[in-house]
């Protein structure tokens, strides 16, 4: 009997680099899992053209298409039951996952954060502020981490780690562009890892 392949659903926000990543990096690992959605608060953004290319369900949500906070984060959960998805991977998503979200699928949520966590992670601490800070505060080294969503920003179970070097010629923008470069093969490896967890 051949195992059932894991559902898996891809939140972003913006071009799609590490959403590109993952699809690539589960053809190549022959992980027993496929991506089966991407959910995007933007109607048109790089992820989902992406998904669209490759035959990847869409859905577009927003707070706004909604009377209530409630009433979109019970559509969320909806959306993702409704589509037997089984694990949440948020590449580049922009938004807090509504707390209804993170009760539904309790470890089954994780993140990608580009710092070395619990350092320079919260609440405003995403893209180009993070690694600005890191800059600021004369860190000697950053890199990405993979973690688990809770109810707070950043806060939730480290999953994988990697360092990256911070150069004292770095700008944010130069030290952001390789700290990306190390979430293309981290993001992967903490999903491989994440699904050898659930299967054990």
């Amino acid at each position: 009997m051949v195992n059932k392949k894991t559902r898996i659903a891809v939140f972003c926000s913006g071009s799609g680099s590490n959403f590109k990543a993952l699809f690539h990096a589960l053809k190549v690992k022959k992980l027993n899992a496929e991506i089966v959605l991407c959910l995007s608060n933007r109607l048109q953004c790089g992820a989902m053209e992406f998904a669209h290319q490759n035959s990847i369900a869409t859905v577009h949500l927003t707070e706004k298409q909604f009377d209530s906070f409630e009433a979109f984060a019970a559509a969320m959960v909806a959306c993702l039951k409704e589509r037997q998805i089984e694990i949440v991977l948020l590449a580049g998503y922009l938004r807090k996952v509504p707390e209804a979200v993170v009760d539904a699928f309790p470890d089954k949520i994780i993140n990608i954060h580009p710092a070395l966590l619990p350092k320079f992670g919260g609440e405003g601490m995403y893209g180009v502020h993070v690694h600005a800070a890191v800059i600021d505060a004369g860190e000697t080294e950053s890199g990405a981490t993979v973690h688990f969503v809770n109810k707070e920003y950043d806060k939730g179970r480290i999953l994988l780690q990697r360092k990256v070097p911070v150069l004292t010629i770095d700008t944010a923008e130069s030290l952001a562009a390789r700290v990306l470069e190390c979430e293309h093969t981290l993001y992967p490896d903490a999903l491989e890892k994440l699904l050898a967890e659930q299967k054990s």
